[in-house]
């Protein structure tokens, strides 16, 4: 029997009457056992039996193909709040999801492309581009302190969270530059959930001439065919975005006290912002990219493969490197609450303590709230997107997310097999 204070979603009687997959490679050609495919999945069917999350979706690229694309659940008309007669909308491989705080690995790339064309440094001051922003002494954070959370905005006042604000550019600008540091510029790691991405998404506006939205539409979206991958939404595919909703047992002190200042917003309060078509047409740099599980694997594939994927060349190599090169090496951060090791703009990954699971020291990603977790692994040659539609903050069956990361590692063998498919193409 559940805790009558855990809010959860329905459980159909049969899971795989709402699961649905896409196209996927043999995994044997992967260099997998088609058994280890069969455990990730049920790690997926555990995580959704718990009832937290209403819809779950992932999808695994191995050597750049396709191990697993599926969804499980409905994307909307299942939450704990929706009535049981509540029209039910399946959950896909091709439903987008909005993906928070992962949005941070995209907006950061954006400006190590920047860098890469000669266009800034990422040692140059912030107010070299955004002027206004020189008060308070804020003159002295640089590029480099905003993508590794040190510059000492960890915090937003709740107006930050304006939705009518999210169109008004100048509005965006009177917000930062009314922002006082906590500290000195690169003295504290402080995760940055929402100030980093405004900051940064205007730094890419006053040098560009363009929205952070367009930059990645001409330069990211658009030359890999994708559907989605972009800042929001156009107005009418906003119903086609998997809601959210809270679930979980209650958010409490001291966990709720420290999101509602990175947030400027109660942790309760997210999931129905988020749903807001406010939001979902806006643009946050940091919380508000809108992507299905294949299409955020994807960008990660792109940068797996050294910045070029399918014969088009995005990033070099070197700002690869240079974006996921290690800035914090598990040093306490006093936004989470946890230590964390941090590249520029990418969480990485860790032996023991990591967010892709065990053994991943050299994986590279970024979470987002709450549940979402994708990352790139070059030792297993692995890129990896889970989505999750429930919004908790703790909660007991976690377990099970920790397994599914742990079944993808123990499935995909560092010891890298050459794929079957790679020695066919040789052979021929």
């Amino acid at each position: 029997m559940r805790c009558p204070f855990v809010t959860t979603c329905r459980i159909p009687s049969r899971p795989e009457s709402v699961t649905t997959i896409a196209a996927e490679s043999d995994a044997r050609d992967l260099g997998v056992p088609p058994e280890s495919v069969a455990r990730i999945w049920r790690a997926v069917e555990a995580l959704y039996r718990s009832g937290i999350h209403p819809a779950i979706q992932l999808c695994v690229r191995r050597f750049g193909a396709v191990l697993i694309d599926r969804a499980i659940g409905h994307a909307s008309g299942n939450g704990p709040d929706d009535a049981p007669d509540a029209p039910k909308v399946l959950a896909t491989p091709a439903t987008p999801f909005t993906i928070f705080s992962a949005s941070k690995a995209v907006t950061a790339m954006l400006v190590h492309l920047l860098d890469q064309r000669n266009l800034i440094r990422l040692d140059d001051r912030v107010c070299e581009y955004i002027p206004e922003f020189a008060v308070s002494t804020k003159q002295w954070i640089t590029i480099r302190h905003v993508l590794i959370h040190r510059a000492g905005l960890p915090n937003l006042p709740r107006e930050a969270l304006d939705l009518d604000r999210l169109h008004d550019p100048e509005a965006i600008v009177w917000l930062l530059s009314d922002l006082k540091p906590t500290w000195r510029p690169g003295r504290q790691l402080a995760y940055h959930a929402i100030s980093g991405g405004f900051i940064l998404g205007e730094l890419i506006r006053r040098v560009t001439g363009k929205t952070i939205r367009a930059v990645l539409d001409e330069e990211i979206r658009r030359p890999l065919g994708l559907r989605w991958l972009g800042y929001g939404v156009r107005p009418q595919d906003v119903d086609r975005v998997a809601r959210n909703y809270l679930t979980g047992p209650p958010a409490l002190p001291p966990l709720s006290p420290l999101l509602r200042r990175a947030l400027g917003i109660g942790f309760a309060e997210v999931p129905a912002l988020s749903n807001d078509p406010r939001f979902l047409t806006g643009i946050i740099p940091s919380a508000n990219v809108v992507a299905t599980a294949n299409e955020l694997g994807l960008f990660y594939q792109l940068l797996l493969d050294g910045g070029e994927l399918d014969g088009v060349r995005v990033f070099d190599p070197r700002t690869i490197r240079r974006a996921t090169s290690e800035q914090s090496y598990l040093e306490f951060d006093l936004t989470l609450g946890l230590p964390f090791r941090y590249g520029m703009g990418f969480m990485l990954g860790g032996q023991w303590f990591s967010p892709y699971g065990p053994d991943t020291r050299y994986a590279f990603g970024h979470l987002g709230f709450t549940n979402i977790v994708s990352w790139a692994d070059p030792e297993r040659q692995v890129a990896a997107t889970l989505m999750t539609s429930g919004k908790p903050l703790v909660y007991p069956e976690l377990y099970h997310l920790f397994d599914v990361l742990r079944q993808i590692g123990l499935a995909c063998d560092k010891a890298r097999p050459t794929p079957r498919r790679l020695l066919a193409a040789a052979v021929s």
